[in-house]
Parts: structure tokens; sequence; C-alpha cells
């Protein structure tokens, strides 16, 4: 806008008065609380603009900020603009702020008319150096761009400091947003308030304070709410004042007297920003409350009408909508917007005066969540992976309110669909139990809505989902619910939540009955094959055999799987059930049969995926493999590969196990520093991500380091923190058998080998019972015949050494059992004799696993107490 000219006739400006006067700021009555680095800011600024303008909400600080950055200065005024109701009064405000108005009547002797206010100010203003302070210009911002820009043309030596909810806009405008206070900031402006209304206030604070943090983090670190909340101490206790922020506008209205109106109260000074909106903005803002958490452009214009970027930047340039470029990698690396929660709040009242406004904005809201995630589940799979699992992180919150509604509104297929497609995210990224709850709510809700209308009241329909059991819905439903037109939806959610759980529940807990029955009709459902078994979540239903506890040929059920997979699947889904296949074949009796096959096709298939997360599992699948061979190098580096690639796609339940694992690889080669540093680490990870399987393992190589130490009470307490730890978790049978034997080693440390051979017997039949590895069994059967050759029975331990070494084929011992092994070899060598040691050899190659139960019988039944 062009400054008008100045006036052509004028009268010279009165001399005498304001050249006496230095300012008009007041001394300040309290304190000011922290900001030290903005003042630095503001004060070198005013060096270099002529016009700086200060934004921020309503209560952030803008008026105290502006007067302390020009406390000092010569010739600062502040002209007050929040008492003018028309615009056309600004420029005399001015005049009267200067002084100049009791100046001219006195000049004049009321002998003439009272001169143009603006014509006054550009003459006054010209020839000095002065600094302006125009406070609260928001609801007269044109008038007050105008006057800036004509001062700031017509007076080289003005500088003007504005305090604005929005800028003037004025060319040459230096634009300084006022950031909420810091923590620390915030914590003690809250301290110095509430000890001026309480003496005993510094006590209640320090006491207290999670909910000074609190009440200080949910007022967005805005002084004036903070000052509020302060005041309620000659009431309430911090905590109380914290739990009572929810209904915040009720609770904070004890301001000062001798402020305006809208500055004594926190809805009043939301209401005047309110109140300076158009129709248009306030429908934006009332639509943008559907958001929780933020939003970016493209969001905004999927659920809000009219034209949002123009709206939305409207509400950024007025401080009641926040922008700030969006952190990592999500997408576009766009904008992104929010609310401080104090103006959501109150966004989310003025919503609820247009109800019909508001569900429409949910609506549109769900449908722009359901759309994000539907893009995304098959990204999330791929090379291009990381963005979208940035952008997921980021929009979290709205999808999370966008399941809420949806089950709120009873809105099933819309809150199912959300929760398949965000299953593989939840598992990926730890999110397992919010997952799995948010699957038991959606199959509640469809019980409920099976079973009766919904009540219309949401505390009896939350009620009403509680009563019922989703897996009695099933098991009663006639003919399985198979006609029902959401059945297929519902049993990908029934598996997906099987899956989610199964990392949750301990494995140790038998299902019951009813359990079993319903685990059997969700298998059932998939196992059948087709599309909806060669995809996620239903693929994954070989798992239902394990977590009922059946005794099954895992590698047929894992052969079909494999085939529907090649029939139906893709890439990626082959993979995965391949990547089933070799894990079980590592961990089943059997020598690891077809492993090397599958892991040849598992490296192609996961290359060509790019999917890393998929590529992490093929290296650990592989250092599993090397691991059970005894290859501790080659391990090393799958391991090693592994974990890189947990890192980058952030699978941090797979970090701390994959840590752990290259820890156990430096302890069985001697590197005890590495190993003690790498169990650190892995201790450090697993409590980070809440992986109690992973803890457990930590506890259960910390006892193995203790027991080579001869550190037995040390090594019994570790042992008995891992037993406590795999009651938590899902640990897989061998682990169990492993932390046996480790008990069975800590007792024979404690009270000898007569004490821990049956204890290691019974280890040994548990290893055999439940399938376990031959590796397992074998490393079991070894440690076994040295305690039998400790205890002089040496043929017998001859024949088990025997029996070991042929189940293991190829692959050779790992430490410490082999050095065990191998003094218990040349005991027995020594004392029988190379013919009879020869005989007793050949005598347990040939025994099975069996054999070797009943050699051990009989052992125990011999009294075997040592020579």
């Amino acid at each position: 806008m062009p400054p008008p000219p100045p006036p052509a006739t004028s009268t010279p400006a009165p001399t005498a008065e304001p050249l006496t006067r230095t300012g008009n700021l007041r001394p300040r009555l309290n304190s000011f609380v922290g900001r030290e680095p903005e003042l630095d800011a503001i004060r070198s600024e005013l060096h270099r603009a002529r016009l700086v303008t200060l934004t921020g909400p309503g209560g952030s600080g803008k008026t105290r900020l502006a007067e302390e950055a020009a406390a000092g200065l010569p010739q600062a005024w502040l002209v007050e603009l929040a008492p003018l109701d028309r615009p056309e009064a600004v420029p005399g405000a001015v005049v009267s702020a200067l002084g100049l108005r009791q100046t001219v009547l006195m000049a004049t002797e009321l002998s003439a008319p009272q001169e143009d206010p603006l014509t006054l100010l550009v003459e006054y203003c010209a020839p000095r150096s002065q600094l302006l302070i125009l406070d609260n210009c928001e609801h007269v911002i044109e008038a007050t761009a105008r006057l800036a820009e004509t001062l700031l043309t017509h007076c080289p030596g003005l500088t003007i400091l504005a305090t604005s909810r929005e800028p003037l806009g004025v060319p040459g405008e230096s634009v300084r947003p006022v950031e909420p206070l810091l923590p620390d900031q915030a914590h003690r402006l809250f301290t110095e308030r509430a000890t001026a209304v309480r003496p005993d206030a510094a006590d209640l604070v320090r006491r207290d304070s999670d909910a000074v943090a609190e009440i200080c983090r949910r007022l967005d670190g805005l002084p004036l709410a903070i000052e509020l909340a302060a005041a309620r101490l000659r009431l309430l206790t911090p905590r109380q004042i914290a739990d009572r922020l929810d209904d915040r506008f009720r609770l904070l209205t004890s301001g000062s007297r001798t402020v305006l109106p809208r500055q004594q109260t926190l809805r009043a000074v939301v209401d005047w920003s309110w109140d300076l909106l158009d129709e248009r903005e306030r429908t934006v803002l009332r639509e943008a409350s559907v958001f929780a958490g933020g939003w970016d452009l493209a969001a905004a214009e999927a659920v809000c009408t009219g034209p949002a970027a123009e709206l939305i930047g409207a509400l950024v340039d007025k401080s009641l909508i926040v922008a700030a470029p969006g952190e990592g990698a999500a997408v576009c690396g766009a904008m992104r917007y929010r609310m401080l929660e104090t103006i959501h709040e109150y966004a989310v009242e003025r919503a609820a005066e247009a109800p019909e406004q508001r569900a429409e904005a949910e609506r549109r809201h769900r449908a722009w969540a359901g759309a994000l995630v539907a893009e995304a589940e098959p990204v999330l799979r791929s090379v291009g992976q990381l963005p979208w699992i940035a952008r997921l992180e980021t929009e979290l919150d709205n999808i999370r309110a966008a399941l809420h509604r949806s089950v709120e509104d009873g809105d099933e297929a819309a809150a199912g669909a959300l929760a398949v497609n965000m299953g593989w995210f939840w598992w990926l990224r730890n999110y397992r139990r919010e997952g799995a709850d948010w699957a038991d709510r959606i199959l509640r809700l469809g019980a409920a809505l099976d079973a009766a209308p919904l009540p219309a009241d949401p505390r009896a329909r939350c009620s009403l989902m509680e009563t019922l059991d989703p897996r009695e819905a099933l098991l009663s439903a006639p003919d399985g619910e198979a006609g029902h037109p959401l059945h297929a939806l519902r049993m990908e959610l029934r598996m997906l939540h099987i899956l989610l759980v199964s990392e949750i529940e301990a494995r140790n807990r038998v299902p019951d009955e009813r359990m079993g029955e319903y685990l059997s009709r969700v298998r059932a459902y998939f196992e059948k094959g087709g599309p909806q078994a060669a995809r996620m979540p239903g693929l994954v239903w070989p798992l239902t055999s394990f977590f009922m506890g059946d005794r099954v040929d895992a590698r047929d059920i894992l052969d079909t799987a494999v085939a529907n997979c090649r029939t139906y699947g893709g890439d990626w889904e082959m993979g995965v059930t391949l990547m089933f296949r070799t894990h079980m074949a590592v961990d089943s009796p059997g020598g690891m049969q077809g492993v090397d096959d599958d892991l040849a096709e598992l490296r192609v298939l996961s290359r060509r995926v790019g999917d890393r997360w998929l590529r992490a599992q093929v290296y650990s699948a592989a250092g599993e493999t090397a691991m059970a061979r005894g290859r501790l190098e080659e391990a090393k580096g799958e391991y090693e590969e592994a974990l890189q690639l947990a890192y980058e796609v952030g699978a941090y339940t797979e970090t701390p196990f994959l840590i752990a694992r290259l820890a156990e690889i430096a302890y069985r080669a001697g590197d005890r520093s590495a190993a003690i540093t790498a169990l650190d680490e892995a201790s450090e990870a697993a409590d980070r991500y809440s992986v109690g399987d992973s803890r457990a393992f930590v506890l259960l190589l910390r006892a193995h380091v203790a027991l080579d130490d001869e550190e037995t009470a040390s090594a019994r307490e570790l042992l008995e923190e891992a037993r406590v730890e795999t009651a938590r978790g899902t640990p897989p049978p061998q682990f169990v058998v492993m932390l046996d034997a480790v008990e069975a080693m800590v007792t024979v440390a404690e009270s000898g080998p007569a004490h821990g051979l049956p204890k290691l017997a019974a280890t040994v039949k548990e290893a055999v019972d439940k399938q376990c590895a031959d590796l397992v069994v074998a490393t079991l059967v070894d440690v076994t015949a040295a305690l039998l050759a400790d205890l002089g029975d040496l043929p017998r331990a001859a024949r088990l050494l025997a029996a070991a070494g042929h189940w293991r084929g190829h692959d050779v011992r790992s430490m410490p059992e082999a050095a065990r092994a191998e003094r218990a070899e040349s005991a027995a060598r020594t004392g029988l004799g190379p013919a009879r040691y020869e005989e007793e050899h050949a005598r347990g190659v040939t025994l099975t696993p069996a054999d070797v139960l009943d050699e051990l019988d009989e052992a125990l039944r011999a009294g075997v107490t040592g020579p």
C-alpha cells in the first residue's frame, strides 16, 4: 500500500515539553523470566531493521518482551492500541502516547483547531531518533500498517517495534515469532508467580515438579496461561491443577484486575483472536481441529473446505496455527502445521457448536487417513520404505484419531481396513501392544454390531463392547459367520491380533480349550490357501500351530505355505515364508535339511525386493545357520550385516538380539572384553525397547561368563533373573532348554557333578521331547558326557561323545563346550585305553536320541557318584 503524501502545509511541531521526556516505559511490578537470547536478538535486529514485528498467539508474552527489549533505550515510547475500537483512532493514540496532544493545546492556547494527527506525527518524528512500540496491533492491523509505512517513509530516524498476532505486511518488516517458553524457563516463571500468591509455593513446586512440568507443557509454554495457573495455587496443588487442564478455560480465570478484560482469563485471550477471524477462517479452524498432532497442506486440502492453502496461511499469520518444516525423511519434507494445545481445545469447543460441519470434517479425515495407510502399506516392504515409515510415524496421532472415531461411530469396515493396513507397521516398529489393542477393539465392535444395535451413548457402547468376547463371537456364529459381508476382513483382523499378541503373551501359557478351538478355526480359514493366505497378515498362519503347542510336522505345514505363496504371493511374501522354513530347519532336528537352497533363494528375493527388514532376516537366518555349524567368523559377518539393516529400518525389537548374538560369538571366540561390551549394549537396547526375550538371553550369557569366572553366586543370581524375564516373554523351546542346562552347571559348581547330573539328564530329555535342533541336543550330550567322565563313568562318556559327534556331522564344536568335550575325550582315551575306547566309540555312533536317554536313565539308576 503506498503511503499517503505528507500534508502540503503544517504548523511547526511544539518542542518544549516533548524534548524534556525520554520515553514513557513504566517500571515493571514483577520479574522478567527467561528469553535472554530473544532479548539480545531483538535488540540486534532493531539496529538492522526499522520495523520489527513480534508475532505470536495471545498470552505469548509479546508486550512484555517488547518492553524489556526497549528498556534502557533513549526515546522509547509505548503506544497501547488494545483499547481502541476504531481504526481511524490509531494516529491519535500515537499522538497521545508521545504527549503531543497536551503540548499542542498549551502552545496554541486553544485558539486554533488541532492539527491532523498524522501530520503532527510526521513533523514531530522526522527530525528525531526514536523507538515507537506499537502494542497489540491485530485488531487495527490495516490502519497500523498504513501509519507505520507513512512514518518510516518520512521519518528516517524512527524505528518501530510492533507486537501483533499477525505481521503488519509493510515493506522492510522483520517478523520475529515469539516462541513458547522453554521448559526450564516456564518452570521458573511458574515458581516465581506461585511464590507471589503462596509463601510455601517453592516447597510445593519442588515436591511436585512432575506436575509443574506437565502444567507448563500442556499450557504450551505460554506465559499468561502459566501465570494464571500459578495463581490457582491459592486453592489447588500443582497435581490438582494439572489434572484439571482438560477444562482449562474454566480453570484459568484469575488474572490481574488492572489489565484489559480480554487478558484476565485464558478464554478471553483466545476469544479475542476468534473475534478477529472472518467466517471462512473460523470454518477452517473448526475443521482443522479434527487433526491430531499436526498435518501438511495435502491433508488440509483433503479435510478442510475452501481454499486450504490461503486460509491455513491466514491462520498461520494470525498465530492460531503454527507452521514448521517437517522433520526426518517424511515423504516430501513439506511444511507441517499444528495448533498449540490451548488453541486446539478452543477450536474443538467451537467445532462442537457446528456438529454437522464437524461430523463431515471427521468423515473426510477418516477417508484421508485410510487412503494414506492404504498407499503406504505395500511400500513399507520395498526399497522405498524409509520415507513412508517416517511418514506414518509423523501421522501416527492422526491415524489413531481416525481409528478411534471409526470405532466410536461404529464404522467396522473403515476401522478394520485401517488396522489391517497398519498391521505391518505396528509389527515392524514395535507398536505391537497398541496394534493388538486396536484389533481387539474392532473385533469387539463387530461382535457388538452383530449382537444388537449399538447404544447411542458412547459410554454405554464402550461398556457393551467390554462385555463381549471376540473369540466366542466367532465360535458361536452360525457357519463361522462365513456369510457375513465383513467375514474376510474379520479373519484378517483375527490373524493380525494373534500375531501381535504372540510377542506379548508368554508362550508357555497353555491356551484353554476354547482358545484352542478359536486358533484352529482361524488357522483353517487360511490353511486352505488362496490369495488371502499369501499376503499379510494371513501368510503367518503356520505360526498358529506353534502357538497352539501342536505336535505337528512343521516341515509339511511350511512346505504347503511356500507352495501357496509361489502361486499367489509376491517376492516379499515368498521370502517371508521361506524365512519361516529356514528358521524352522535350523531350530528342528533333521540336520538342517534344505537350508542352503532356501538361503540361496532368500538372498536373491531379498535383494530384488529391497526391504531392509527382510534382508536383515535373511542375514540373521544365515548367521543362525553358520552358528549351528560352528563357523563363528562367518556368523559374525552375517549378524553385522543384519544389525546394520535393522538400524536403517528402525526394527528396534530385532537389534538387541543381534547384538547379543555378536556378544555370544565374541564370548565363544575367547574375546571376553568384546563380549562384555556387546552384552552391555544389548542389555541397554533390550531395556530401551522392552524386548524381554533379548533381556533373558543377555542374562543367560552373563551367567555363562560368571561360571567361567568361578563366580557361582553371581551366576545363580543372573540365572534367576533370566527365568523371571523368560516367564514374561515368548522364548523358543531351545532357549528354555539352554537355561535349564546352565542351571544344571551352576548346581555342579555349587554341589559337584553328582548333584548336577540328574538336572542335566532331565534337560537332555526336555530337548529331545521338544524337538530341539540337533546342535542343541548334541551340545547338551557333550556336556553330560563331560560330567560322566568327571564321575568316572568313562565307557558311557565315550559312547555319548561319539553319539553327539555323529549327530553334529561335519560341524565343529564351539567353545567353551568344546574344551569340556575334549577333556572328557582325553580322559576316556587314557582311562579306557585305545582298543576299549574305539569299541565304546563305535557303539556310541549308532545311538539314537532315545538310546542316549536310556543311557542316562541307567546311569542315574546306577547311582554314579564319582570315582
